[in-house]
């Protein structure tokens, strides 16, 4: 009983090895057994085939080509790129519509005035138009598809931190600052590292906060051009309205 699958296996390997040494059929024999209908010729020519003009059904969807070349040239935070609107569905299923209903600004002249409030003069010609659109649209506006501002607003709070720190070290001393030893040890001095010891008596947090970036905000008018879109448009509704009347 323990030797069948051994000559099992080696039946098997002696009609693979027969069936590998008869020769091989010739082309002429297999091309022989081809129906001569079924043979069709390759052609090699570079010139593509006369076409003749649609008709029917056919010739109106080409009246629809012109606005569809006319979107593909404007810039991605002008509209959602054709490619990424899914195959003829969403999967963004809400299930009362007047959630979808929220109002965004998009006229350019009322953003190039926010930029005059905060940059001053000149400042709608500082950046171009796309910059100026990324940074003040929220991953949340039209789920993220036309851009969003994520990482400009990482970028932004580096280089807030770096400024603030420089103002720090370049900004005179009110005040000399002087550090207690209870050992009377003398702490090393040098000239480049004069500047440093003003962080101890000033924090880059003691001259920027959220709070005062919240009110400058405010001020400019950044909130009336953000685009971006509340999860509860009803809920955010209702709030504001409690805001504005306490």
């Amino acid at each position: 009983m323990a030797l069948k699958p051994t000559r099992s296996a080696f039946s098997t390997a002696c009609k693979a090895l027969k069936q590998c040494a008869r020769p091989s059929s010739s082309p002429s024999s297999a091309a022989s057994r081809v129906a001569p209908g079924s043979i069709r010729q390759i052609s090699t020519d570079t010139e593509p085939p006369a076409t003749t003009p649609p008709t029917g059904s056919f010739a109106s969807s080409s009246i629809n080509v012109e606005p569809t070349v006319k979107s593909e040239h404007l810039p991605r935070w002008a509209h959602t790129p054709k490619r990424m609107l899914g195959p003829g569905f969403s999967i963004n299923l809400v299930r009362d519509p007047t959630r979808k209903i929220w109002a965004v600004n998009e006229d350019p002249e009322k953003l190039d005035a926010m930029y005059l409030r905060l940059l001053g003069n000149k400042g709608d010609r500082m950046l171009p138009d796309e910059i100026k659109w990324l940074a003040v649209t929220h991953k949340s506006f039209d789920q993220g598809r036309r851009g969003y501002n994520t990482r400009l607003a990482y970028f932004g709070r580096n280089i807030l931190a770096l400024e603030t720190t420089r103002s720090v070290l370049v900004s005179p001393l009110k005040s000399e600052i002087k550090v207690l030893d209870l050992h009377n040890r003398q702490p090393f001095h040098h000239p480049n590292l004069a500047n440093c010891d003003k962080l101890i008596a000033t924090q880059p947090q003691d001259l920027i906060s959220k709070h005062k970036m919240t009110k400058l905000a405010t001020n400019v008018g950044l909130m009336e051009v953000t685009r971006w879109k509340p999860k509860m448009v009803c809920s955010f509704s209702l709030f504001c309205r409690c805001l504005l009347l306490q």
